[in-house]
């Protein structure tokens, strides 16, 4: 029943949300637009709390207001929502597969974010590389998922160059997150759960590391705490039965 009422509450406010953010952007209110999807998200939150009793366990420092890249693992919808949510106004790298959905693709490009073409699309690469360059003027926390699409919990699909391709062309930082969201919200379904959904960042990697090094320590890093999450998620579920 939880899951059932928080649908059907939050896709008439998404779709409000979005509405309001579309007209806005023809303004070329940026600060406006990314003020409005802060909102959205934190409204989500909220939503996920009160209504799915699905709270979000914020654990280790986000980085705010720092030049870092943000590098998570992506098991859910609900983890870009929760992510600007937590973190304020930042920058992600997100597929140009968005613009599929009505109104948000626009949304999306006016508010900054760095957008490239999806994983396997002819030219893949060099838009990834321009959206570096972009990206390397803007002082936000970057959010990248490195595997590029949604793993279903307990697994896990190649952590792709372009996150290391970032990280050397940037010489910036690399905060890796965990997280066990997937519990609660699984991929992209309808069926939600009830229960704490963590999201956990970790011991920074500095700049410097070659890719035969970045790539094996980022995923060991965020996998192994990733499954240490959904473990304790799903000993709690038990515990509850």
């Amino acid at each position: 029943m939880r899951s059932f009422i928080f649908n059907i509450i939050f896709w008439p406010t998404l779709i409000v949300f979005a509405l309001i953010t579309w007209v806005i952007s023809f303004s070329g209110w940026r600060a406006g637009v990314r003020t409005l999807m802060r909102v959205a998200c934190r409204t989500v939150r909220g939503l996920m709390r009160h209504i799915l009793g699905a709270p979000v366990d914020v654990r280790g420092t986000p980085p705010t207001g720092q030049a870092v890249i943000i590098a998570a693992k992506h098991q859910s919808w609900a983890d870009g929502f929760l992510m600007m949510a937590i973190m304020g106004d930042i920058n992600f790298v997100i597929g140009n597969e968005i613009g599929k959905f009505p109104l948000v693709g626009r949304i999306i490009r006016v508010s900054g974010a760095t957008m490239v073409n999806s994983p396997g699309l002819t030219g893949a690469q060099g838009a990834l590389a321009e959206a570096i360059n972009a990206a390397a003027d803007d002082p936000r926390p970057l959010l990248i998922y490195p595997e590029g699409r949604l793993p279903p919990v307990g697994e896990s699909f190649r952590y792709r160059k372009g996150v290391h391709l970032m990280y050397e062309t940037l010489e910036r930082t690399v905060i890796p997150v965990a997280t066990n969201s997937g519990l609660r919200w699984p991929q992209n379904r309808w069926t939600k759960h009830p229960g704490p959904a963590v999201i956990e960042f970790l011991d920074a990697i500095p700049p410097g590391l070659p890719r035969d090094d970045f790539l094996p320590r980022l995923k060991l890093t965020i996998e192994t705490r990733t499954r240490a999450l959904e473990a304790e998620g799903q000993a709690a579920k038990e515990a509850r039965s």
